[in-house]
């Protein structure tokens, strides 16, 4: 029985279905600059970081605001019951009595070994800290929406390339089928054509899989909702031989190192531990500061009207200094002052960590960009060479000079030499993207 044509037709609307992930009027159409505009905007990695930065920002004000003096205030109302020594009246006395009692104090430090400011410059340091990796967020979010927007762009080129190749397979099934027909063909060479015919649709959906996944994958790194239909619109993009290749791994390391985030994250972190070693040793000095206060208070038991005990008789003041030495607190002060010197080592060691990853990093994605367009150029040529054979083998099975399994042999090498030219195509696009990322040139295509 010939292949069916409706079922042929059924699979080239399911591609195109497929490709363009729903109907025009439906689907919105989202630009590479959009994806990563409603990625930056919506993702809650971003926003968790910057929560994390406003609340350093609360902690760099509060420090701000230890240099101003203190001020409290305090006031308590009692009845007193029994046999006890009067305040205001300073007699014993054995009654009931109400009391009242206020006071206003206020205290400034005017030497504390420098913690007060060390502290302020500190939590800058975390703030910024903070900011720069924000930025580190944004920018690894924007190049993974960058990689998933070209998946999304290869993976719908390999449906339609599977698409094109069920439609050759079917050609040739109705090929075999006439053959046989009339005893041309054996019954093994026409389930050769059918067999490849089931490899070709297993192929549409295996394509049509990955498309799907990629779509679902930008969805989420936008956090959208995933039954929402979009469709991603198809940029102009260079000729991959036009790429440029040239780079060197320190040309491009020695532009990234001064302004990329990761490394900002770690230099800021030194600076605060450094700042950190100086509040731990201010710490071991004496602390000098200076305070004052006022307070009155009213008792049933003087014979003093209300207003004469507030304000005339029972009102105080005080002015005066407070030193205080740490001579011996169980070596917690000098302990935390050791630690901090530990941490701002350990957070040296990190700075040049990153350091050194960012300088291993690049000079892997030079060398990946330069392999991946090897590979283009290779498997260009091995696309071009597939695909005329094929059309030879295919013209010399139509007049009976190969068989089925040369035909079949023939198309499956043309099937993969497509796909993977498709991929290459791609890979040498998303490797140059890493190079212009690290460069800090703008992630467009």
């Amino acid at each position: 029985m010939k292949y069916s044509k409706l079922k042929i037709l059924f699979f080239c609307l399911l591609g195109v279905i497929v490709c363009n992930n729903a109907n025009a009027q439906t689907a919105e159409v989202i630009t590479l600059q959009q994806a990563v505009e409603k990625t930056l905007a919506n993702n809650l990695q971003i926003r968790q970081a910057q929560y994390q930065a406003a609340i350093t920002d609360e902690n760099l004000k509060q420090s701000k605001f230890e240099l101003y003096p203190s001020v409290s205030s305090s006031f308590s109302a009692r009845r007193q019951f029994g046999f006890y020594s009067d305040p205001q009246s300073l007699r014993l006395i054995n009654s009931t009595i109400d009391q009242l009692q206020g006071g206003l104090n206020t205290s400034i430090l005017l030497f504390g070994g420098g913690t007060l400011m060390n502290q302020i410059k500190q939590n800058k340091s975390f703030l910024m800290s903070d900011k720069s990796n924000i930025e580190k967020i944004k920018n690894d979010l924007s190049l993974s929406v960058v990689n998933t927007y070209l998946q999304i762009l290869n993976n719908q080129d390999l449906v339609k390339a599977s698409q094109q190749q069920f439609e050759l397979s079917s050609q040739q099934l109705n090929v075999a089928q006439r053959n046989f027909d009339v005893g041309n063909n054996t019954q093994a060479d026409l389930s050769q054509s059918k067999a490849q015919v089931a490899n070709n649709e297993l192929s549409i959906t295996n394509a049509q899989n990955a498309f799907e996944l990629s779509l679902l994958n930008l969805k989420q790194l936008m956090e959208m909702n995933p039954e929402q239909n979009i469709s991603v619109q198809v940029p102009v993009i260079d000729d991959p031989e036009n790429i440029k290749n040239d780079y060197t791994g320190f040309d491009v390391y020695t532009k990234a190192v001064g302004n990329y985030p990761d490394i900002k994250v770690a230099e800021y972190n030194s600076e605060a531990f450094k700042y950190g070693i100086k509040i731990a040793k201010g710490n071991l000095y004496p602390s000098l500061s200076f305070g004052g206060g006022l307070s009155t208070g009213y008792s049933s038991s003087v014979a003093v009207p209300f207003y004469d005990q507030f304000s005339n008789r029972n009102f105080g003041q005080f002015l005066g200094f407070n030193l205080n030495i740490p001579i011996f607190n169980n070596y917690r002060n000098r302990s935390s002052y050791n630690i901090a010197k530990i941490r701002y080592e350990n957070a040296k060691a990190s700075e040049q960590l990153a350091k050194n990853n960012l300088n291993k990093i690049i000079s892997q994605a030079v060398l990946d960009l330069k392999s991946a367009i090897k590979s283009y150029d290779a498997t260009k040529s091995a696309f071009e060479s597939s695909k005329e054979a094929f059309n030879v083998i295919k013209q010399r099975y139509e007049v009976g000079l190969v068989n089925v399994i040369e035909l079949n042999t023939s198309q499956t090498n043309y099937n993969k030499a497509e796909f993977d030219f498709i991929q290459a195509k791609y890979n040498v696009i998303f490797r140059q993207k890493v190079i212009d990322f690290y460069l800090g040139n703008p992630l467009t295509l």
